[in-house]
């Protein structure tokens, strides 16, 4: 009797010393952890014991996936019972406010009624500070309801897909820093002017494919905005402090500039499936990146050839101010590289990557030669970081580039080469690199 009694003593002991620490944790670190997972795991927690039970009630996120649930009074009763219950939470303790509502209506039919509605103006009037909403962007507009988001507190993140706004008579979100709108249907072009230009403290802009009746263009104006992204939709920027315009062309231009800061980056891609485009929107392009752009980054090899055929009818421009350039060239783009560094006479940051030709012509069979007349001014002058990357079969005439560079390139001070070969032509390579000559003894080579 006795050795049962010390086995169960012992037995206890065990099992209080594995008990899970994660448990011991405040409530409020709990709800913390929880709120970063998708609301169907935390809610898969409530079997862990009876402390767990009502544990996720309490976390400050809605994240659902309409789909996931059986049917569509599944997904509602869930949505309304779970704000519900974060109200009183809310109420009771403000950690239990909630903070993020993310939820995807893709399989409900169109069949909405007034409840999404319903829940905007709920959250909206609640300490809420992300609301992510996505529908599926076929819907026909008028089975889409109308979702007013002007009037929040808290509201810092926005982000809409699909979804249709209702007009805007007054717009007040004093903390909202991100819109994200895509395929969104609006009313007029003032309702979105004045959700842009009526946030005060708005920094991150990206719109999609919007679409209203007889669309224009929409003026972007905003004292705070740094970031743009657009895409298919035409915009007017007049944004004093924008850092960076993103956009990507697959017929024209989706945007004109009156005003940014006066050192911006633009990164410009050419869609998928669009290696032809109106090329009448070249010259336009390359006037904005000479009177605006410090950083240029472009993401498409097509876009090089209309600037060369541009080049070669008309005057080389010199983009003075341009100090960084990260773009991607086919091998047969490289016969540019000469005009291109010409043409920057303060490139400080050079980054190169070789792809697959996109355009609808065949690659050469034979490599071409990359002719320098001339040392380019950056070369003597700025150029201190370059960065070549090859995703493609070797390139004959790549061991000349990187001595070329080597030999000119007077203040240089990172070579990195992202390159592949097999074991004896790397190490053929790598003869031929330690041999070249460099004009920088201060110039560090990195092969990856």
């Amino acid at each position: 009797m006795m050795g049962r009694k010390k086995r169960a003593k012992t037995c206890d002991t065990l099992s209080h010393v594995k008990e899970d620490r994660i448990s011991q944790l405040p409530e409020h670190l709990i709800s913390e952890i929880l709120f970063h997972l998708p609301t169907k795991e935390a809610v898969s927690t409530s079997v862990l014991s009876s402390k767990w039970r009502n544990t996720w009630r309490s976390v400050p996120a809605l994240d659902l996936y309409s789909a996931k649930f059986s049917n569509f009074d599944a997904f509602l009763s869930f949505v309304e019972r779970f704000l519900d219950s974060n109200r009183e939470e809310s109420t009771a303790h403000s950690s239990g406010q909630l903070r993020k509502f993310w939820s995807n209506f893709h399989d409900l039919d169109g069949r909405f009624k007034d409840f999404p509605t319903r829940w905007v103006d709920a959250l909206t009037r609640r300490r809420i500070q992300q609301i992510d909403l996505t529908f599926f962007i076929f819907y026909p507009a008028h089975k889409v309801p109308a979702l007013n988001i002007y009037t929040c507190k808290t509201l810092v993140h926005l982000r809409l897909r699909g979804a249709k706004l209702a007009n805007a008579e007054s717009v007040s979100l004093p903390c909202l820093k991100i819109i994200y709108l895509e395929y969104v249907k609006y009313p007029n072009e003032s309702t979105l002017e004045k959700l842009i230009s009526e946030s005060p403290v708005l920094e991150d802009l990206t719109l999609v494919s919007l679409s209203t009746a007889n669309a224009t263009g929409v003026q972007v104006c905003s004292k705070t905005l740094k970031r743009i992204r657009i895409h298919k939709f035409q915009v007017v920027i007049d944004a004093p402090l924008l850092e960076c315009i993103r956009t990507e062309i697959e017929s024209g231009k989706d945007f004109e500039i009156i005003n940014v800061g006066s050192f911006a980056k633009l990164d410009i891609d050419v869609a998928l499936g669009n290696a032809t485009y109106n090329i009448s929107i070249v010259p336009d392009i390359l006037t904005d990146i000479c009177r605006w752009v410090r950083d240029l980054v472009l993401s498409s090899n097509v876009f090089w050839k209309d600037i060369l055929l541009y080049s070669n009818s008309g005057p080389v421009l010199h983009f003075r101010d341009l100090s960084r350039l990260d773009a991607k060239f086919s091998k047969s783009d490289l016969e540019m590289l000469p005009t291109i560094l010409e043409s920057c006479p303060r490139l400080e940051y050079f980054r190169l990557e070789l792809v697959k030709d996109k355009s609808k012509r065949r690659e050469r069979k034979k490599d071409p030669k990359v002719m320098f007349a001339t040392v380019p001014q950056c070369l003597e002058t700025s150029l201190k970081f370059v960065e070549l990357k090859r995703l493609i079969p070797g390139y004959e005439g790549e061991i000349k580039l990187v001595r070329y560079l080597l030999k000119n390139s007077k203040i240089l001070e990172k070579l990195r080469l992202d390159v592949y070969y097999t074991q004896k032509k790397k190490c053929d390579f790598l003869k031929e690199l330690v041999s070249s000559p460099r004009c920088s003894t201060a110039c560090e080579v990195l092969v990856l």
